[in-house]
């Protein structure tokens, strides 16, 4: 049966996403491998180095960039992280500097928050209501 290896979020600068998503979030760097103008660059969580990589993708694309914006106009998540507790994640989240787009609100048997990661995306983040 086919498992995730790689999945991607479209980033307008990689070099300020790699910070982000390492210095604010907590990823680790696992992949760079410069392809010219762009790099193959991936993150891991912190505790999980062989799990899933998260490919910092350039947006270069046209019709990336329209995407990207539709999606953040009308509070979309491009994609969606899960942490233990929302409320303690976005707690701490907030003493590092990042903006919240959405604060923690129940949304059924799970509670969710919403960032902005600097790179023309929302994050959401999940954990299970108690």
């Amino acid at each position: 049966m086919p498992r995730i290896n790689v999945t991607s979020v479209l980033v307008d600068d990689q070099a300020k996403a790699l910070a982000f998503y390492t210095e604010k979030l907590g990823f680790v760097a696992k992949t760079d491998v410069s392809l010219g103008e762009f790099r193959w660059l991936t993150v891991v969580g912190a505790n999980e180095p062989d799990g899933v990589e998260l490919l910092l993708e350039p947006d270069a694309h046209p019709a990336a960039k329209v995407f990207k914006q539709a999606l953040v106009e009308d509070g979309i998540p491009y994609t969606s992280f899960a942490v233990d507790d929302v409320a303690v994640a976005h707690k701490d989240l907030e003493a590092r500097g990042v903006r919240f787009t959405q604060a923690p609100a129940a949304m059924g048997p799970m509670i969710t928050a919403m960032l902005d990661d600097t790179c023309g995306n929302l994050i959401q983040l999940t954990s299970p209501a108690a």
